[in-house]
């Protein structure tokens, strides 16, 4: 099988040095073989104090592996067989992708696929536009622990679930855009789309997020920032309930997203239907919406 050449646009991640760890070193545990990097291109948001300040360090971090520095975005989609957008801004997605989809080539957009749904839904046209296919996921979504509960009880009806995990909030992402969506994508993958009702309650410690599905099924997120920072659900099944244990000792994250993301670039097919990664933008926005009001929203 051809080995990929990925390019990387978007080095204010430590998932662009986790990738490249996995794909480039032979001797790591989970090395995920069948692609190498095969340039990048920094990007950045100087307005945002969390890619400052990590820009540089993990630029120099790749070259040290040595992946070539490209001068723009454009040179990358040019000269690679597939894309990984890391930026850490959702909200620079847009013009980002905007930039490479010309050149066909399917692209990974990291978590989240943009800060609103107008940006999403652009995204989307774009990709349509230009028949480019594009994915978009939390790696949380592909957790050994969750997978593996799914899949020993896929024909068990699945009534609703209770999901819990970190929920740091930082200025310039709204609300759970920036670390809630791990959470969300779990409930997601557990319970699909059709979210109808969503009621958020916050403090400066915990978010609780109460949320109705169409079909009537009921589920929770509890967002934690008071030092627990375990991810976990409990997903209820109508014959019972079983727990879900993401533990760190487990197969990493990034590992099994990157291997859902390679046979994504190697099929074109994403793992994760467009439909629903619109729903969850949506659903991020109801719930800001819920968290500054004090109310339920629709989603």
């Amino acid at each position: 099988m051809k080995r990929l050449k990925l390019g990387i646009i978007g080095l204010d991640t430590s998932h662009a040095v986790a990738f490249i760890r996995l794909l480039h070193d032979e001797k790591e545990n989970h090395h995920v073989a069948g692609a190498r990097v095969a340039l990048a291109f920094p990007g950045g948001s100087p307005h945002l104090p969390i890619s400052r300040e990590r820009l540089e360090g993990f630029t120099a971090e790749l070259m040290s592996h040595p992946v070539p520095i490209a001068k723009t975005m454009e040179e990358v989609a040019e000269k690679s067989d597939a894309i990984l957008l890391e930026s850490v801004d959702g909200g620079v997605h847009l013009e980002q992708f905007r930039k490479i989809v010309p050149y066909r080539k399917p692209v990974f957009i990291d978590k989240p696929l943009a800060l609103t749904s107008h940006d999403a839904e652009q995204i989307v046209l774009l990709a349509k536009q230009y028949n480019t296919p594009i994915m978009s996921s939390s790696a949380l979504r592909f957790a050994e622990g969750l997978t593996t509960t799914l899949q020993k009880n896929y024909n068990r009806e699945i009534i609703g679930a209770d999901c819990f995990g970190p929920m740091e909030i930082i200025e310039d992402q709204p609300g759970l855009f920036w670390y809630g969506i791990h959470t969300i994508e779990m409930l997601y993958t557990i319970m699909g789309c059709g979210a109808k009702r969503i009621q958020s309650i916050s403090n400066q410690n915990h978010d609780v997020l109460q949320v109705i599905w169409k079909d009537g099924r009921m589920a929770t997120i509890r967002g934690n920032r008071a030092g627990n920072n375990q991810f976990g659900a409990i997903i209820h099944y109508k014959d019972g309930s079983e727990f879900v244990e993401i533990s760190p000792k487990a197969k990493p994250y990034y590992a099994s997203l990157l291997e859902e993301a390679l046979a994504f670039f190697r099929e074109g097919k994403t793992r994760v239907s467009i439909d629903e990664t619109l729903e969850i933008i949506r659903f991020m926005e109801a719930a800001n919406r819920s968290r500054e009001i004090d109310e339920m929203v629709f989603i």
